[in-house]
């Protein structure tokens, strides 16, 4: 199989399963579900759009996974699917699924510095102290 003659090559179409699947829990959420995954994961909507269809080969980065079944509360089912899907597709990255897991969820409340940009920069820098603080954790 190959692009040239229309189709999608075996990883391509392993990575378009799990695609399908997360657009599909999209569409059933309300609008503006894509703009606040987006906000949440310090993105751009561009890159939700790229994620989110199976056409385009871009895969979604294993540290997302989580974050994107607890932002677009996923049921079990759609869950179960999704991820079996991207463990298929990605069977190396299996291990980065399980130990992204091993957390719990913390919500904050934080101010709204007036600009999405602005909340976007401060939202990563929340984001990366708790990872740098996490690793600083695991490594003792």
């Amino acid at each position: 199989m190959s692009e040239t003659d229309g189709k999608l090559s075996a990883p391509q179409e392993a990575i378009a399963a799990y695609k399908e699947i997360l657009k599909n829990v999209l569409d059933m959420r309300p609008s503006g579900m894509r703009r606040h995954l987006a906000q949440r994961l310090g993105s751009n909507p561009s890159f939700i759009s790229q994620i989110a269809n199976p056409a385009y080969p871009t895969p979604i980065p294993a540290g997302h996974v989580e974050a994107i079944i607890e932002i677009c509360h996923f049921s079990a089912a759609e869950r179960e699917r999704f991820l079996a899907a991207y463990e298929a597709a990605h069977p190396n990255r299996a291990h980065l699924l399980r130990s992204a897991g091993e957390g719990r969820t913390l919500t904050l409340t934080v101010p709204d510095l007036g600009s999405i940009e602005d909340n976007t920069e401060f939202d990563r820098a929340v984001t990366d102290l708790v990872a740098r603080m996490s690793r600083l954790l695991k490594s003792d």
